[in-house]
């Protein structure tokens, strides 16, 4: 018998394959939604990579459905997303506001809407934000955009009538920098003890689903690193 059941939106990605994997040594049953299976995974969601939204949504809704029927979860952790820069005067602008769009718009509020659905009373639904962008990202305008609505949303799920299951929480993170292969090779020269450590992410969120220290409904919780100490602080609403 599994602990608990949760859904990993990006499971396939750096955070997302950390939280799959540290859900399993809980003895948890996780749901992997990426674009590609993730084999540590108890069960996958493949999406179907599309330039529609609603053909997406759909398609991701109704598989999540068809696999959980009427069990439901104790979190949907939405860590799907990407970085891209450039200014507005940037040749890349429109592509790079399409992809940051798919990456972590379409991604957050397709968790929002399954979290209406099969997320227990009491759930957590975690979204990902950043940082930088709880001010202007004139160097990143695609992103800070993106991640901006994110944010928005995650305020809007915490209303009375978001429509999530009562005593359930949205929480988003904003983290500044994680830890990821990726960032490594892409930044070699930089201070990596100002990174976040993937299983500190994945540690939260086991926390905070079990009921330890957890956030209030439409919290934006900035994740800072400084010489290797991960601290979590709230953020004021703008």
């Amino acid at each position: 018998m599994a602990a608990g059941r949760v859904l990993v939106y990006g499971g396939r990605g750096a955070l997302g394959s950390q939280c799959v994997r540290y859900f399993k040594s809980k003895n948890w049953w996780v749901a992997s939604i990426d674009l590609a299976e993730n084999a540590d995974a108890s069960a996958n969601v493949v999406v179907r990579a599309t330039d529609s939204f609603p053909e997406q949504a759909e398609q991701v809704t109704a598989e999540v459905g068809k696999l959980l029927g009427e069990e439901k979860v104790d979190a949907i952790l939405c860590v799907a997303g990407g970085w891209a820069g450039g200014s507005a005067k940037a040749k890349s602008l429109y592509k790079n506001c399409d992809l940051m769009w798919k990456q972590s718009v379409w991604t957050s509020t397709i968790s929002s809407h399954l979290a209406t659905k099969h997320l227990k009373e009491g759930g957590l639904l975690t979204l990902t934000g950043a940082q930088a962008a709880l001010s202007g990202t004139p160097g990143m305008i695609a992103y800070g955009m993106a991640k901006g609505a994110v944010h928005q949303l995650c305020h809007s799920l915490a209303g009375a009538s978001s429509g999530l299951p009562s005593g359930s929480a949205a929480v988003a993170i904003l983290p500044v920098t994680l830890d990821t292969p990726a960032n490594r090779k892409s930044m070699p020269d930089a201070d990596f003890s100002s990174w976040t450590p993937l299983e500190f992410i994945a540690e939260t969120f086991y926390n905070w689903i079990t009921g330890k220290d957890r956030p209030n409904s439409g919290s934006l919780i900035q994740v800072i690193t400084t010489g290797g100490k991960t601290e979590l602080v709230s953020a004021a609403h703008l």
